[in-house]
């Protein structure tokens, strides 16, 4: 027919630039089209709509749409589809749109029944990124699903069962509401439903908590074959010669670019993002009995299994040589820095003077103070005196440096350079001629005596990092001495932190979704011998640094005793992903105290490595300093 040949044209002629347009226009048409063609109209609109996605929040509109206006003609491999994309892209906001956005669809009391499939099985396994939102507990979640039981056939109905398990493994509100439901579909006609009624109801019985946690939480992501189960189907009603089919087996730049980034984060612990407005997507949960120290017997067998590897973080004595871009808050990388220029006295002319050893201690705590206060004095001797203030808004943040002389007379050939690493994007400007350029003939600027010279660096953090960017600061005296001095910015990962506050049950759930080892980065810290110990005042203070220098939300009532303290938090970068949105990541930090042991125990749990042994490193240190 005539409206077949239209609509074989427009799917070869769509691409990225007209896609939604024709998928819209085709949607709109859908309510008045012949029903010989609807299901023809309703597949080809969902392979479209994937295909040509530059936000797949727009796919699952269309998708929603297809089902509100032709739901009998969406087959079950077309919302299948959807969960599958829904699962395979964590990153952005896009898990928590689709859960919000059925949520509000499947609330009527009169919908159909695909919407009450894939709505299930989507807050089923992501219902948890909205629980925060009022009106969208997990109670209500339940609720909204259960008005539609008796409405649904017995297909639909085992999904909703499996979407009951998990709600009332994460919500405890929701168990009184479906054991019931349970006991009375035991006796069910269909097979299926009596049988996961029967396992779900005896599984707290037959297993330990925790393997419980395990066989309820969230699905892996599917395996992406070369052909969708939409395609298949595409080839079955038209053949292997047909233009629409060899349009949809060639992939698309947009898909080729989600499969790209989808490799990405299968090979390296990727980038979560959050939603902004609820920004706990990547944040999890925690099993009180074994996170809580109890009387000082929780982890002193760690400690002795440790006892020669925990070390105080900035221990002069330290041996253990680390390369100096991988953690700088603790004392090999300052140290490198001073052992490689530290006060060299040579037969060169003129003398290259480094930083003194007996500095080092005061440079250390000057950093590491600095790493958690919005100001202070990076470096002081008898010639030149740091000062640094900073501030952060998300992703972005704005470092003054000032270079104050001491000294009598003017310091000359005044230069500083800035190590620019890939993940900062850094714009710099100062006093005129400070900032080495790299040229041998640079000359510099000269400092007189009782003034400042200025530099203003305005940054943005792009990715997850570990190592604070290095300054080298080279000027000489009016005697000829050049001195040389290697610092570093205060500038760690924990400065790019904003605030998450999360209930016991949300934090629970979501510490215990991160777990693995390269998730997780832990360490014990002993204090001194001739420390004044670990008290209710001390652990006042820990948890000041943990709110106010580490920015982390407090997570109050997850913590019985006053000798533990959790947070919570989004580690904010100004990169994007294929949708536009900004890349973040969810962290969660939990500090441990025994008292009787005179230790802590810090545990960082974030999807990526580098995220959890940043806030690890700024924590311990921030800790030995509250003493």
């Amino acid at each position: 027919s005539v409206r077949r040949r239209a609509l074989d044209l427009l799917f070869v002629i769509c691409d990225t630039d007209n896609a939604e347009r024709i998928v819209d226009e085709l949607v709109a048409h859908l309510v008045v089209a012949d029903a010989s063609i609807r299901e023809e109209m309703v597949l080809k609109i969902a392979i479209l709509a994937e295909k040509y996605a530059t936000d797949l929040r727009w796919y699952v509109d269309t998708i929603l749409k297809l089902i509100s206006i032709s739901g009998d003609y969406v087959s079950d491999s077309i919302w299948h589809r959807v969960v599958q994309i829904v699962t395979n892209h964590p990153q952005g906001d896009l898990q928590g749109y689709a859960a919000a956005t059925l949520f509000v669809a499947v609330s009527p009391h009169r919908c159909h029944e695909t919407t009450v499939s894939v709505a299930a099985y989507v807050l089923g396994e992501f219902g948890f990124l909205i629980a925060e939102r009022p009106g969208m507990s997990g109670e209500e979640q339940f609720h909204v699903l259960h008005q539609h039981w008796f409405n649904v056939d017995t297909k639909t109905r085992a999904i909703l069962i499996s979407t009951y398990a998990k709600l009332a493994n994460l919500y405890e509100e929701c168990r009184p509401l479906v054991a019931p439901i349970f006991a009375r579909s035991k006796n069910s006609s269909d097979v299926e439903v009596q049988q996961r009624c029967a396992e779900y109801a005896s599984m707290r019985e037959a297993f330990s908590p925790e393997a419980v946690e395990d066989l309820l939480r969230e699905m892996p992501p599917f395996e992406d074959k070369r052909r969708s189960a939409l395609e298949l189907r595409l080839l079955e009603t038209e053949g292997e010669d047909s233009a629409a089919v060899t349009k949809a087996s060639m992939p698309s730049e947009v898909e080729q670019q989600r499969a790209l980034q989808s490799a990405q984060m299968l090979s390296n612990p990727p980038l979560e993002e959050e939603d902004v407005e609820e920004e706990e997507e990547d944040i999890p949960p925690i099993d009180e009995q074994e996170d809580e120290p109890d009387e000082g017997e929780q982890f002193d067998d760690q400690e002795e299994a440790q006892e020669e590897e925990v070390e105080d973080v900035g221990d002069e004595e330290e041996d253990e040589e680390l390369p100096e871009d991988e953690e700088p808050l603790e004392e090999e990388d300052l140290q490198e820095d001073e052992d490689d220029n530290a006060i060299e006295n040579g037969s060169a002319n003129p003398v290259i003077v480094g930083i003194p050893k007996e500095l080092i201690p005061a440079m250390r705590k000057a950093f590491s103070n600095l790493c958690t206060s919005p100001s202070g004095v990076l470096f002081e001797n008898s010639l030149l005196q740091v000062g640094v203030k900073h501030e952060y808004v998300g992703a972005q943040g704005r470092i003054s440096v000032f270079f104050g002389n001491l000294h009598s007379s003017s310091l000359q050939h005044f230069k500083v350079k800035v190590d620019q690493p890939d993940h900062l994007k850094m714009q710099m400007q100062g006093t005129q001629d400070l900032l080495d350029d790299g040229e041998p003939d640079s000359a510099g600027c000269t400092v007189a005596t009782k003034t400042q010279a200025k530099l203003l660096v305005l940054v943005e953090v792009t990715a997850p990092f570990d190592d604070a960017p290095s300054m080298r600061i080279t000027f000489e005296t009016e005697k000829g001495e050049r001195h040389d001095y290697p610092l570093r910015l205060p500038l760690v990962a924990t400065c790019f932190m904003e605030p998450v506050n999360l209930d016991p049950g949300a934090f629970m759930q979501r510490w215990k979704s991160l777990e693995g080892p390269d998730r997780e980065c832990q360490e014990v810290m002993k204090l001194p011998p001739n420390s004044s110990g670990i008290n209710e005042p001390y652990m006042d203070r820990v948890s000041k640094i943990i709110v106010d220098g580490l920015k982390f939300g407090r997570c109050q009532g997850v913590d019985p005793t006053p000798w533990t303290v959790s947070g919570a938090a989004t580690f904010r970068t100004g990169a994007k992903d294929a949708n536009g949105n900004n890349i973040n990541v969810g962290c969660l930090v939990r500090v441990e105290a025994n008292p009787k042991a005179n230790a802590f125990r810090v545990t960082t749990r974030t999807l990526h490595p580098l995220c959890s042994k940043a806030i690890k490193n700024v924590s311990l240190v921030s800790i030995k300093l509250a003493m």
